[in-house]
């Protein structure tokens, strides 16, 4: 019986596509990585909570299948700001995530970061600098 579940699973990571604009957060990439984790020895690991497993696997094919989407559907494809789809996703990538954080960076951190030692050496040699110099 855990064959045929792994099998599954494995058919579903298939099918998940994997979105590259949004390295280290994609969840497509994430299943993968806790399906590997949860067999570690495939098709002969041994589950331990079967109907819990089985319930993670329709909740999973569901997400997949867009069930919910197509069980509620929505009258309009835009959402209280007007934005499509296509506009969320180049939103939501991860350059563009990094572009502004970097932007939402306050002048005193950037200084910080430009002049901040880069190793722990570096720190601590300037942390005892800066207890050995005389207080005025």
């Amino acid at each position: 019986m855990a064959a045929s579940r792994y099998r599954r699973f494995l058919k579903l990571c298939e099918e998940w596509p994997v979105d590259e604009t949004k390295r280290g957060r994609d969840l497509g990439a994430y299943l993968r990585q806790r399906v590997a984790q949860a067999f570690r020895e495939g098709e002969n690991t041994q589950i331990a909570e079967p109907e819990a497993c089985d319930q993670m696997y329709e909740s999973l094919a569901r997400l997949h299948s867009n069930y919910y989407k197509h069980k509620y559907p929505r009258p309009r494809d835009t959402s209280f700001s007007g934005l499509s789809v296509e506009e969320y996703k180049l939103i939501l990538s991860t350059d563009t995530l990094e572009e502004f954080k970097e932007v939402n960076k306050g002048m005193w951190k950037k200084l910080q970061e430009k002049f901040a030692p880069r190793n722990p050496e570096e720190k601590q040699k300037a942390w005892a600098r800066s207890l050995s110099r005389p207080r005025t």
